[in-house]
């Protein structure tokens, strides 16, 4: 091959690779140009996606297809702003929030809910579920939703406490008495008690009663009251008392253990008693001596001064005056003193009181004479007499009198 033929072939394959890098190039402008100005016609637009931030450059038309060419499907309760009808426009701003299923459970009741919220509290405050500060929520209210996908609620009941007599109406979500009492930090010391079972059930209006007992001492001084003794004296008239010792009251210490619920003493049980003065007795003369008058010497006695005029001396009453006979139905006829007014119908005898008239004194009654108080009678207390007639005409002709009486002797 001669020398112009070669030079021939190198020129060609050099014009041929020259046009191709002309071509290629003249291509990759154009490209260039044309992402250029394909780059320069987006808009920008600010996507929010469940509070993450994004800024894109968008040919789409709308938020709806925005969101389509981000691969975002949206769902029935997803909420998105604008709306996915929006035109899109240079420095928008999208926010896409995804709906999360969340199942709410009250007491025995539960509901599902789909929410956008971010806390458990906006999400009760979303659905109309109100809640206090005594209620019991699960997660906290605060809680991010997050992974969050159920929410217990533990409404609060009234329940009545009654500490020791103090009563108060608190609200609480406890199950159980001994539950309650932690919670409300009611401690039961070694001696209070419960009325009821701690592991009972707590139910609304329930009443949880803490009795609270206390032991405590307590050192008394009292009088200790005196023994009376009696003796009989035949030297006294029968019906007759004479002391013959004054009685003293002594001291006693007594130390208790006292018992108390409530505040209130239920129970008192002695521990000690120590006497610190020792009562005297009291010692009492009874008469034993009974008074039995003979005809001759009763009369003598009683008519010697029955004749007499009302006596200047003695001790004077006032009293009212009856009037029996021996004869009276249930009468024994024989005196309280002995005396047998059967066999001494005449004798002037008169039924007292002895703590008014001592038995055996002589006495002077006004409109009967001279007497001797010699008997006693059921009826016959303070200052009433009654006076012994011979007949029971005479007792009923005498009625019922105020009399003067002088006590002589």
């Amino acid at each position: 091959m001669s020398n112009r033929t070669m030079k021939s072939l190198i020129f060609k394959s050099l014009r041929s690779k020259q046009i191709a890098i002309t071509i290629v190039s003249l291509t990759l402008f154009v490209t260039i140009i044309s992402l250029a100005l394909y780059e320069g016609t987006k808009k920008s637009v600010t996507l929010d996606v469940n509070g993450e931030e994004l800024e894109i450059k968008t040919h789409a038309n709308t938020v709806g297809k925005l969101l389509s060419e981000q691969e975002i499907k949206i769902a029935k309760h997803d909420i998105v702003t604008p709306s996915v009808k929006t035109p899109i426009k240079d420095g928008l701003a999208v926010s896409w929030d995804q709906a999360k299923q969340v199942a709410i459970q009250v007491d025995k009741t539960k509901k599902v809910v789909w929410t956008t919220k971010e806390t458990v509290g906006k999400v009760l405050a979303e659905a109309g579920i109100g809640i206090t500060e005594h209620d019991s929520v699960i997660p906290e209210m605060t809680e991010q939703i997050g992974d969050v996908d159920s929410i217990n609620i533990e409404k609060a009941f009234e329940v009545t406490l009654n500490d020791g007599g103090k009563k108060q109406t608190l609200r609480s979500t406890s199950t159980t008495v001994a539950d309650f009492l932690k919670r409300e930090n009611i401690q039961l010391n070694e001696l209070d008690r419960l009325k009821g079972n701690a592991e009972e059930v707590l139910k609304p209006n329930s009443i949880v009663k803490v009795i609270r007992v206390e032991k405590v001492t307590d050192v008394v001084e009292e009088s200790a009251n005196f023994a009376v003794e009696t003796r009989n004296d035949s030297s006294l008239l029968k019906g007759r008392e004479k002391v013959v010792q004054q009685g003293k009251k002594g001291k006693v210490s007594r130390k208790f253990e006292i018992v108390k619920e409530n505040g209130k003493e239920v129970s008192r049980s002695l521990l000690v008693e120590k006497v610190l003065v020792k009562p005297q007795k009291k010692v009492v003369a009874v008469g034993s001596k009974v008074m039995v008058a003979s005809a001759s010497k009763a009369r003598k006695r009683v008519t010697s001064v029955s004749r007499s005029n009302a006596p200047s001396g003695g001790k004077e009453l006032f009293m009212t005056a009856t009037a029996y006979t021996a004869q009276c139905n249930g009468c024994s006829g024989i005196t309280a003193t002995g005396i047998n007014l059967h066999s001494n119908p005449n004798l002037k005898v008169i039924a007292v009181d002895p703590s008014i008239i001592p038995l055996g004194s002589k006495v002077w009654v006004e409109g009967y004479g001279y007497a001797i108080a010699g008997d006693t009678g059921g009826a016959i207390k303070g200052k009433k007499i009654d006076l012994h007639m011979p007949t029971k005409s005479a007792a009923y002709k005498f009625g019922r009198k105020k009399v003067k009486v002088k006590i002589i002797d």
